[in-house]
């Protein structure tokens, strides 16, 4: 429950106003409830005929104590009934409380539907709130950090944990508001009518929260199982929509969708217990509740009998009428309860997220960086991800305006060395220094501004070709994006569709070539109009009439630019101002084309193998 309270704590302070005022119409409700059940004592009175001494009218002040105020109270209704009997009669006397009962009964659901209508903007706000700080952590989390977890697992924490959190746990904020309320109000009340028998009903309770409380505990635990085979559900959905062309290619349907299937059958199997234990706590608590109800019945019953109780006959009903009143909000906490540990498992797995440290941390005073100038220096640089060593011992000084290329067989280490410069992964040791400043004191808004990226895979999205090529440019007008457009070739193919620049391209440009899709990425790149470009295999992908357009587009976005350059091909590396030439983390080879062949080393041998 800490947890729980530890949610409302994080989010609950913007909605304070709601909280106040949902606390306060609870309480109203539950004491104009009091004054409804009120009425019981002398309808009873006049229905049964029960003899009572006649009482006189009790003066009282303010400055009483509170036990002879309540006293006069009570002694001053009674008289006003009598009085009412005694002067209109017993039948008009039974419309007049039938009236006060149904003007209190008015009054408290009207109470209680105001508080419960302050509760919503709470329930929808937490939920809100959350979702909005879970997508910000998601965003600002380094790259490294989704390498280790499953993509279908994060949206199944994004979605289903959420819903779960809602639904289970934001959904109870209701009865936490008013429940506790009720039952402090009328064990309050049931003390002052009788202290021994409100004393044994305490001692009954404290079994019954025990045998709720194992079951509420077994059920977290389950539960949160539940979500992990939610999320890896959600992953084999991913892979197999991702990777749907190779499933048919090996006609491998039936493998996929039995693996499908067992996961699938081991989720309903989880989600029967849980539902099970869930669906508990209702007739578990009203047999809990009835069997308390039956032991009050006999021992009150025992005390006026033998006239050892402070209250009568009727007074016993009234008590027995507003400690029935209590089982129901009692109730209702341990299905709450139920709930709130249902969802604490999904709590559990969307603080992982939220509460995962950044290992990209921004420097607390950043030096202010507007543009690149000089020069991007690798000073003794080493990177490994886990254990081995990727990089090692990285010298290169990369002057503005300079095209440097990376080459190297596969695992060499090329993409992960440009992908230090944004400062997608941070070095292990060394430095990385732009304009002479380590890039660790630069905030990464700012070394990014200075960038501009175009990788082998094109990475577009569900949107119009305009808004994929405005994509993080504030303001750019329909003409500039047309001129980048025009500059990375891809002006001609983006008219001859139905919109023009206003057609959709689909999920991830779908409904695009490989090299209409780079071209877009190359368009988006030029009207960023980046000093520093960073081209990742950026025609590796790509047919030769496809590279031809997109080598002519990436020379008109290389203009002016410091450039970094991975590739495998010669037609992007050939006129490079130098060729750093990656082994196994380290450059053994360094200097331009033709200079390199001459050595006959490592980069000869990998030009004979791409002519050959």
């Amino acid at each position: 429950m800490f947890k729980f309270f530890d949610l409302l704590k994080r989010f609950a302070p913007k909605y304070k106003k709601y909280v106040v005022l949902s606390i306060l119409l609870n309480l109203l409700s539950t004491i104009f409830s009091l004054f409804s059940f009120a009425a019981i004592i002398p309808v009873l009175r006049i229905l049964f005929g029960l003899e009572q001494d006649l009482v006189a009218y009790q003066a009282w002040t303010w400055t009483d104590k509170i036990g002879d105020i309540a006293s006069a109270l009570k002694n001053n209704l009674f008289y006003q009934v009598e009085q009412m009997i005694e002067t209109s009669g017993p039948n008009l006397a039974l419309l007049y409380l039938g009236l006060f009962l149904v003007v209190m009964t008015a009054l408290k659901v009207g109470s209680s539907y105001f508080a419960t209508y302050f509760i919503i903007p709470i329930r929808t706000g937490v939920v809100r709130d959350l979702r909005n700080q879970l997508y910000s952590k998601i965003i600002s989390l380094p790259i490294g950090y989704f390498t280790e977890e499953r993509k279908g697992d994060i949206m199944s924490r994004m979605m289903g944990d959420v819903n779960e959190i809602e639904n289970s746990i934001i959904s109870s904020l209701e009865m936490i508001f008013k429940n506790p309320i009720m039952i402090a109000i009328y064990l309050g009340v049931m003390i002052a009518m009788s202290w021994k028998l409100t004393i044994f009903v305490l001692l009954l309770l404290p079994f019954s929260g025990w045998l709720i409380g194992i079951i509420g505990r077994n059920l977290k635990s389950k539960s949160k199982t539940g979500q992990e085979q939610t999320g890896e559900l959600l992953s084999q959905l991913d892979e197999t929509l991702g990777g749907l062309r190779i499933i048919k290619a090996f006609n491998a349907e039936h493998k996929v969708e039995e693996r499908f299937a067992q996961l699938n059958e081991k989720i309903r199997r989880t989600f029967n217990g849980i539902f099970r234990k869930h669906n508990l706590a209702h007739p578990l608590g009203e047999l809990i509740g009835t069997t308390v109800i039956a032991i009050l019945l006999w021992f009150g019953g025992t005390l006026i009998v033998g006239n050892n109780s402070s209250i009568g006959p009727e007074e016993f009903i009234y008590y027995l009428v507003i400690f029935y009143s209590i089982i129901a909000p009692a109730k209702d906490l341990s299905k709450a309860s139920y709930s709130v540990q249902k969802g604490m498992a999904s709590l559990d797995r969307v603080n992982k997220i939220l509460q995962s440290e950044n290992t990209i941390p921004e420097p607390k005073q950043p030096v202010p960086f507007k543009s690149f100038t000089k020069d991007i220096e690798f000073k003794n640089v080493y990177f490994k991800y886990q254990n081995d060593w990727v990089l090692q011992d990285i010298n290169l000084d990369i002057e503005r305006g300079q095209t440097v290329a990376f080459v190297g067989q596969s695992g060499s280490g090329k993409s992960t060395l440009v992908d230090l410069v944004p400062r997608y992964y941070d070095i292990v040791k060394g430095e990385i220094l732009i304009d002479g400043i380590n890039i660790k004191q630069l905030s990464t808004k700012d070394i990014r501004a200075q960038l501009g990226n175009v990788n082998q895979e094109a990475i577009l999205f569900n949107d119009t070709f305009f808004n994929n090529i405005i994509f993080g440019v504030e303001n750019a007008s329909i003409e500039q994006v047309i001129e980048a457009a025009k500059i990375a070739n891809a002006h001609d193919f983006i008219m001859a569709t139905e919109n023009g620049y206003q057609t959709t391209i689909g999920d991830r440009g779908s409904k695009l070539s490989g090299g209409q899709r780079q071209r877009i990425s190359i368009a988006r790149a030029i009207l960023k109009n980046p000093p520093i470009l960073i081209l990742d295999e950026a025609t590796s992908a790509l047919d030769t009439e496809s590279e031809k357009l997109v080598q002519e587009a990436l020379e008109n976005l290389m203009k002016n630019r410091t450039t970094l350059v991975v590739a495998h091909r010669l037609s992007t590396i050939i006129r490079a101002d130098e060729i750093c030439v990656l082994h196994e983390g380290k450059i053994v080879e360094r200097g331009k084309h033709e200079e390199l062949l001459t050595l006959n080393g490592y980069y000869k041998r990998l030009v004979d193998m791409q002519s050959f």
